[in-house]
């Protein structure tokens, strides 16, 4: 589609593959690229599915661009920089539909940041994962000390951080880093079967569902049940809703429009 992602829709499902050789470094044209696909698969009515994965058999992403790092030293206005790149990934985070990451490889820095974005992570067996900011005298920046907390639990978050070792996919796999584990070469294949279970599915309820766990989350539960009742009374005045309860009725599979 662009110079840095290569787009392709197949079943419902878009795959967003990232190819700036040889590791797929997060460079501000890439996040940019990223940032538009992002916006108009949000609009396209025959998108339901996200897969977002790296070229190539070495990298997912392997962190951001640190040729771009030295123009950011002693930047006066460079907190807008990284607020762009929060609004990036944020739309990624917030993106309406199902979103899975496929890490091909190494995973380090801003594509762990950009992977914790992502809803769902598959990681092939030769994956390494992990936020190696501390050893360049930095941190995480891209959400990295938000993300992983939520996900890992705060203790293995901090290690991780503190210490810049990456970890495996197996270990990834067992703190819940990332959801599945497949052998290498694998990853985008197992991705699309388990998108076509998710895009047989209506996207007003997948898109709901989204909304009321990542939304109640950052709510007191009866403040989350309040929101969850909210989108209940609106999925079902879905013409979905009225598709499915009929199939079932009817002993069929139900053909949902999205709408």
């Amino acid at each position: 589609m662009g110079k840095f992602l290569d787009v392709v829709k197949e079943n419902a499902v878009a795959v967003i593959t990232i190819q700036n050789p040889p590791l797929n470094v997060l460079s501000k044209a890439v996040f940019q690229e990223l940032d538009d696909v992002f916006m108009e698969l949000e609009q396209d009515p025959e998108t339901v599915a996200v897969i977002v994965t790296g070229a190539g058999e070495k990298a997912f992403v392997a962190g951001a661009d640190i040729k771009e790092f030295p123009q950011m030293m002693g930047n006066p206005d460079m907190k807008s920089y990284v607020m762009d790149v929060h609004m990036i990934l944020n739309r990624i985070d917030f993106f309406p539909k199902p979103t899975i990451a496929v890490l091909n490889g190494l995973t380090f820095g801003g594509g762990c940041e950009l992977a914790l974005a992502c809803d769902i992570r598959i990681a092939e067996e030769h994956a390494q994962i992990g936020l190696p900011e501390v050893t360049l005298g930095l941190f995480p920046g891209g959400g990295g000390t938000q993300r992983l907390p939520r996900l890992v639990g705060v203790a293995k978050a901090k290690e991780m951080m503190f210490t810049g070792e990456p970890v495996t996919s197996e270990t990834a796999l067992g703190i819940g880093l990332v959801n599945h584990v497949v052998p290498s070469g694998e990853g985008l294949n197992e991705s699309k079967k388990l998108a076509a279970k998710i895009t047989r599915h209506s996207l007003q309820a997948l898109s709901r569902i989204k909304r009321s766990v990542d939304e109640g989350l950052e709510k007191p539960l009866t403040e989350g049940i309040e929101l969850e009742a909210s989108l209940f009374q609106e999925v079902f005045q879905t013409e979905d809703i009225k598709e499915g309860v009929q199939a079932f009725f009817e002993k069929r599979k139900p053909a949902f429009m999205h709408r």
